[in-house]
């Protein structure tokens, strides 16, 4: 017998110091023991940082990276990809410390039996830092998604670029950035914050299409609050720089805001059921029991009659939608604009819709970007728009107008206007000024637009119109007041009202409030296999 069959045969590599590099098996002694050394492989691989990293993880109420896939994923699906990857630094006693995985665990698995790809960084290894290797594992992700048209889904906990290996954890940021623009547009991108998230890496989840954070233990900062306070003196928490409360409300940066780990990625899984796998695919349709002529009984008295009194837009958007369910989007930033997803007819759709409970409803800076941000993506995903239109103009002053509220006020229209899907538009009270041409008027190719009784389109209201028109009728009548109201009146019957633009046929038709549902179903059945061609460009230069 070989007495090799008994022995490893082993080279031994040192490096110029004369320390134990590499330890390499060239012999071993039978099958059984080359499956046991993979298991332990295996095993240390899964084993992260160890158990005491691992309960310090749990400790701050935080799942592990692969406690976290498995929550994501249907059971028993996921297949890891590079999970015996190591890194190659050899700077700063590095080498004495490799974990197989490298901080990061990466594959693909489904979501409700449909395929997608994900990574989720180990905050137990090397405190989920990103390396060269780490950083081109995730590479690898995009990658496979973007060739076979699936959505990728990363969940980063994470330190920040690892600074023992210097340039090469820059640029395997750099390749991840690359790639991220690549796949936008064509496959849907989610970020799930779920512990810090710094400088550099910051960038990833921004260019993604949704970012979700979890409340307390998600932070997010280009300069955390030591350098700040260093650069500038401003003395500023973790949680008020970088958390999930400060970019639901004040940045925009996160779209969903969930209170734990297992909310975020139940949160993740009701995204994915409404999107498609890529551009090229149109959004699942889901059976629904709601009848699509229900008739919307509660919003016929929805409209007040005064019109300068405010209502819940999303009474509307409830009652249209198949069983009231609504997906809000940015629900706590820039609340005079509401978006989301929901369905209708069993389809997937986007809303977007005035909000008249706050600032009446107006246009400002954040809620232009914000919807015109949500518009783009629906459209780049085959998912039908629904705009709600209540609005009073854009928001005056002089803090918009330095801020740009021109510029910014231009993407939402470069927004509807460049939109190639089905556009169903209803008009419930007003449509005032440059206002109404962009929520997604006729003009800039609405499909199916419709009013409300209670609509009034026109360029502003009618106390404001009379006093520009009629300065000087009023100022030399024997009774100013008298006349003042008597031409308010008279505006408002001529214009402050959906017939003057249905005759024009700038409104499809002007309905009960109640048909709302019934007439909408129809219109998006007829519209679903809309194609509507575009002059061939590179792309467009929208008002960034």
């Amino acid at each position: 017998m070989n007495r090799l069959e008994h022995f490893a045969v082993c080279l031994f590599i040192r490096n110029a110091h004369g320390r134990l590099c590499f330890v390499i098996p060239l012999f071993m002694s039978g099958v059984k023991e080359r499956i046991d050394d993979l298991r332990r492989r295996k095993a240390q691989a899964e084993a992260g940082g160890g158990q005491k990293r691992i309960a310090a993880q749990h400790a701050r109420g935080k799942m592990t990276a692969r406690e976290r896939i498995e929550q994501l994923l249907d059971e028993d699906s996921f297949v890891e990809v590079d999970g015996l990857v190591e890194h190659r630094c050899r700077d700063f006693d590095m080498d004495r410390n490799v974990i197989p995985g490298d901080g990061v665990v990466c594959g693909h698995g489904t979501i409700d039996g449909r395929t997608v790809y994900c990574f989720a960084q180990d905050f137990t290894v090397y405190g989920g830092s990103l390396g060269e290797m780490h950083g081109l594992k995730i590479c690898k992700i995009l990658d496979m998604a973007l060739k076979t048209g699936a959505p990728v889904i990363g969940l980063n906990d994470s330190g920040g670029a690892r600074i023992q290996e210097g340039v090469a954890s820059l640029g395997s940021y750099a390749e991840i950035f690359f790639r991220n623009v690549s796949a936008s547009g064509v496959i849907p991108q989610i970020s799930v914050i779920m512990g810090p998230c710094a400088g550099g890496a910051v960038y990833s989840p921004a260019i993604t299409d949704f970012v979700v954070m979890v409340d307390q233990t998600a932070h997010m900062f280009i300069t955390g609050p030591e350098v700040i306070k260093t650069v500038t003196n401003e003395e500023v928490s973790f949680e008020d720089l970088g958390g999930a409360s400060t970019h639901a409300t004040r940045s925009g940066v996160t779209h969903f805001t969930a209170d734990n780990d297992d909310d975020a990625l139940e949160l993740v899984r009701d995204l994915v059921a409404m999107l498609p796998q890529n551009n090229l695919e149109k959004p699942p349709v889901k059976v629904t029991t709601d009848p699509l002529d229900r008739v919307c009984e509660s919003l016929d008295g929805l409209i007040p009659n005064d019109s300068t009194t405010p209502y819940d837009i999303l009474d509307a958007i409830e009652a249209t939608l198949d069983d009231g369910a609504f997906l809000e989007v940015q629900a706590d930033f820039a609340g005079n604009i509401v978006v989301g997803f929901g369905r209708l007819g069993g389809h997937t759709i986007g809303v977007v819709a005035n909000q008249p409970k706050v600032l009446a409803g107006c246009l400002d800076i954040d809620a232009s970007v914000k919807a015109a941000r949500f518009v783009r993506f629906c459209d780049a995903f085959n998912v039908p728009l629904l705009t709600f239109v209540d609005v009073p103009g854009f928001l005056p002053g002089a803090g918009q107008e330095w801020g740009g509220i021109i510029r910014h006020g231009a993407k939402l229209l470069y927004a509807y206007a460049e939109a190639t899907v089905p556009k169903l538009t209803v008009i419930t009270r007003k449509a005032y000024g440059g206002a109404y041409d962009v929520m997604s008027s006729k003009h800039i190719r609405g499909d199916y637009n419709i009013a409300w009784p209670s609509a009034q389109l026109a360029v502003m209201g009618a106390e404001g119109a009379v006093q520009i028109i009629h300065r000087r009728r009023i100022g030399s009548a024997g009774d100013p007041e008298g006349e003042r109201k008597r031409l308010i009146d008279d505006y408002e019957d001529t214009f402050a009202n959906p017939y003057r633009a249905a005759s024009l046929g700038y409104l499809d038709d002007v309905i009960q409030p109640r048909e709302t549902r019934a007439k909408l179903t129809k219109a998006l059945g007829a519209l679903l296999e809309k194609e509507e061609i575009r002059p061939a460009r590179k792309h467009g230069n929208i008002p960034l």
